[in-house]
């Protein structure tokens, strides 16, 4: 089977192949982008991130189809009868623009969507703080307050006699009741242990107020840090496609606004 006869089935299948991995990849882009929501910050992200990590496919629809036109050209030594590389070479320089508009504005996007989240993580501690405070106060006024220890003492008692005899008001306790009543009962007696050691509820708070700060520490880093390696990872993606399609389309445009060279002139050089 000599070179004539390969030739023509070789470059219609890359052609083909080209023209399908495009078509394919501007459809799940069209798919990705639903539902559509460009306001909408996380969906900027995500969208971009996707994307981005799709962006190589057309790169390589495109290189199956200019090679497939060159080993035509090449081989047959003619002009295509049906030549689709100036529209290629469009749509190779406008998804170049597009990748490099998104290099900015996903790193903006991360850092927005970090600030809230550190936002959130703030506003969360603040309030687990608060009630970890409130509580505290709750069990430092119940210490000074011997006629509650009391009633705190007698409804100790109450639930220890309920789950012993397995009634309450007369009625048999359920396997969730009594379960429910052991929690209780365990929470009362950590309160009042509390309220009757000062020294031990000081201890406590500042141990939980220390484990809330650290926790809020920990929280905030890993948001940094995931924010740091989408960028890095999107960014430097988005860019090094920019810059391949835009070298591919921009060298394409203007090779083929060169004149052709005759085979007489070739000859001649």
């Amino acid at each position: 089977m000599n070179t004539s006869t390969i030739s023509p089935f070789t470059c219609l299948a890359l052609k083909l192949i080209g023209v399908i991995l495009i078509l394919s990849s501007l459809l799940d882009y069209f798919t990705l982008a639903i539902p559509f929501q460009p306001l909408n910050a996380e969906w900027q992200i995500n969208f971009t991130g996707q994307i981005v990590d799709r962006g190589i496919v057309p790169m390589v629809g495109i290189a199956f189809l200019l090679v497939g036109y060159w080993i035509e050209v090449s081989v047959g030594n003619k002009k295509p009868s049906f030549d689709l590389r100036l529209p290629v070479f469009i749509l190779a320089s406008f998804m170049g623009l597009i990748f490099l508009l998104l290099v900015p504005l996903h790193l903006n996007n991360l850092r927005e969507a970090q600030s809230t989240a550190i936002s959130q993580i703030n506003q969360g501690a603040g309030e687990a703080e608060n009630r970890i405070k409130t509580q505290f106060d709750q069990l430092n006024t119940l210490s000074q307050d011997p006629q509650r220890l009391q009633q705190l003492d007698t409804r100790i008692e109450e639930i220890d006699a309920a789950i012993n005899s397995g009634q309450v008001q007369g009625q048999t306790l359920k396997a969730e009741q009594l379960q429910n009543l052991t929690q209780t009962k365990q929470q009362l007696q950590n309160f009042r242990e509390l309220a009757k050691n000062p020294e031990a509820l000081e201890a406590r708070l500042t141990e939980l107020q220390t484990q809330l700060r650290d926790q809020k520490l920990e929280r905030e880093n890993r948001a940094k840090t995931e924010a740091l390696k989408q960028g890095i990872r999107t960014g430097l993606s988005s860019l090094m496609l920019a810059v391949g399609y835009i070298a591919i389309g921009w060298l394409g445009l203007k090779k083929m606004g060169k004149p052709p060279v005759s085979n007489k002139k070739a000859a001649v050089r």
